[in-house]
């Protein structure tokens, strides 16, 4: 049953469809590995971002298991038919972050026009409070999401920063904590922290352009982040990167 490329106005949901139906079929037997992400891209026709959702989608259903440095693995269908139809409706985390980009991008070039000095206070206020937090978990993403609503309430728009507050706590769905759980760190931490700091001095100095590419820039590297290879291929860039290559 061969991989058949997959329109690109369609969404991870479908490359999910299509490798579990490959599953099921036998195609990949339980204990087999899948091919690498790269693989698969070429073989459907898709970004890697698009195959990194699909197959986190699969893992949060227990079709399959993510072993960072060996590969992709079938595993046991998991009894989850109860929970199956709420994660279809999900959005994908790059789908989401790629959504926040181009919003609140625009949102902090405006903020920068705007903001007063107990907005700016409000800002520091949430970075303050990141800058306390050592590693990634439940406090730094309330701290997280205090600091992306205080730049929506810059703009004294009580949409905006219902809008702002809503697609953050998508962070909060299976497949964002599953990204999180492979690619979320203490190192990843401190420099999201410097990204929200470039963003606040971006808006406290009134420099509108400066604030849409340092949240622009920040939302693109956290995808960056959640891109990185997992895998196979992780393990081979990291032998290069220990040769010094």
């Amino acid at each position: 049953m061969p991989l058949e490329a997959v329109e690109a106005r369609r969404l991870y949901r479908q490359v999910a469809d299509q490798l579990r139906a490959l599953i099921d079929s036998g195609e990949y037997g339980v204990g087999s590995r899948l091919p690498t992400e790269r693989d698969l891209a070429e073989q459907l026709k898709v970004s890697r971002p698009t195959v990194r959702e699909a197959l986190i989608a699969l893992e949060v259903e227990g079709r399959v298991r993510i072993r960072v440095g060996s590969g992709i693995y079938v595993s046991e269908p998991a009894a989850l038919a109860s929970v199956l139809p709420a994660l279809a409706e999900i959005e994908g985390p790059f789908e989401l972050l790629r959504a926040r980009e181009f919003l609140e991008g625009a949102i902090a070039e405006q903020a920068a026009r705007v903001a007063t000095a107990n907005d700016i206070a409000r800002i520091d206020a949430s970075v303050e409070a990141m800058a306390t937090v050592q590693h990634p978990g439940e406090a730094s993403m309330i701290h997280d999401r205090a600091f992306h609503v205080a730049v929506a309430g810059c703009l004294d728009n009580a949409v905006l920063v219902r809008v702002v507050g809503e697609l953050f706590d998508q962070r909060l769905n299976p497949y964002f904590a599953k990204l999180a759980h492979y690619f979320e760190n203490p190192a990843s931490w401190n420099a999201a922290l410097a990204e929200h700091r470039a963003i606040r001095d971006a808006i406290a100095a009134r420099d509108p352009d400066a604030a849409r590419v340092a949240m622009r820039e920040h939302l693109a590297r956290s995808q960056d982040r959640f891109a990185q290879n997992f895998g196979t291929e992780a393990s081979s860039a990291s032998r290069v990167r220990a040769r010094g290559g």
